[in-house]
């Protein structure tokens, strides 16, 4: 079903409770209120679906093939989308192949053993902790960024889970954490949002800026952006085991709209029509049209400015609300001491 790996585990996350607890405490989730909601569920499987006995843990690498992320990122007249949100929403491709193993597992169970058994499918789209479940399961061990890394597959994968009350056996995959003396992923984080070995400040993570937050970017953070749109990957780009990381063959995770390699100018000049018609079907829904031209605002105050960028950003003042004002106001102001400004 285009799974490169799966594991079954049992339900005790005990261990990664105090780290949980700790990192909401110390405000590194920002606004992310969901992560504080229903986290006893997210801490107790059974108590998000009851009954739940074993976790059925899978990953699907997404990478697509020939994307060029660094020359995308070298280049100031291109917007940087994280590659995960390049194809098909992968919310909808996993679900819909994890509830199909469930349903096929389940009809294997009730044949030999004549017990209809409870399964349920997720992929981000609960209060689960993904991560910890795939590393007990031993889908890898989680990197110094906090993402899940693999020698043979790097970091480059979704994960998805099967709660089930079915007495499945455990696998013992045992993984030990390879990450030795490397701090790439730290040094490399534009925003320092790496403030030690896994524990990830999300106030300061670009994925965290360009997606979750909704409102005004610290200034500070801005010129730290540079033409980062949506998400960002330097921690997996620059990781010594994602260099043979391998590329999806998932169809559904091809490149859709040339969003691989945009022109900033050219998203930026859609409409809120236009932009929902190229979003569609994608993951990149969870961002707003303020959003979206909050984010390309900073890229382009970000670049090498000159009169075409010029024109574009005055023309968008005042037809989306003040927030994105603010963003192109400042962008045009640190561009006037550019030689291209005009």
């Amino acid at each position: 079903m285009g799974f490169q790996k799966l594991a079954v585990t049992d339900i005790d996350l005990s261990a990664h409770q105090p780290h949980v607890r700790q990192w909401l405490n110390d405000g590194f989730a920002g606004e992310m209120g969901y992560l504080h909601r229903n986290l006893e569920k997210r801490l107790h499987p059974d108590q998000l679906e009851p009954g739940t006995y074993r976790v059925i843990t899978a990953r699907m690498n997404y990478l697509p093939a020939d994307t060029q992320p660094i020359e995308v990122l070298e280049n100031s007249n291109k917007g940087y989308i994280s590659r995960y949100a390049l194809g098909r929403d992968y919310h909808k491709v996993l679900r819909r192949r994890l509830a199909k193993l469930a349903s096929q597992i389940n009809a294997l169970l009730t044949e030999e053993q004549s017990v209809d058994y409870q399964f349920r499918a997720f992929t981000d789209s609960a209060p689960v902790l993904e991560k910890a479940l795939a590393e007990k399961g031993g889908l890898g061990w989680m990197g110094k960024h906090t993402l899940i890394l693999d020698k043979e597959a790097g970091s480059w994968f979704f994960l998805g889970e099967i709660y089930t009350n079915a007495p499945l056996a455990i696998d013992q995959f045992i993984v030990e954490d390879a990450c030795g003396k490397c701090s790439a992923c730290m040094t490399v984080c534009p925003t320092q949002a790496i403030i030690s070995p896994k524990k990830l400040d999300a106030t300061r993570c670009i994925s965290y800026l360009t997606i979750e937050h909704k409102d005004s970017i610290d200034e500070a953070l801005r010129p730290l952006m540079g033409n980062r749109i949506y998400g960002c990957d330097d921690c997996q780009l620059f990781c010594p085991w994602n260099r043979d990381a391998p590329t999806t063959t998932e169809p559904d995770f091809a490149v859709r709209n040339g969003l691989d390699q945009p022109e900033l100018l050219d998203l930026f000049a859609l409409s809120e029509a236009q932009f929902r018609l190229l979003i569609q079907g994608s993951a990149m829904g969870r961002v707003g049209y303020p959003q979206w031209q909050r984010n390309i605002a900073i890229a382009l105050g970000n670049g090498a400015g000159g009169k075409d960028v010029v024109n574009a950003l005055t023309h968008k003042l005042g037809r989306v609300n003040p927030m994105v004002d603010e963003h192109i106001s400042w962008a045009l102001e640190r561009l006037k001491g550019n030689a291209t400004f005009l």
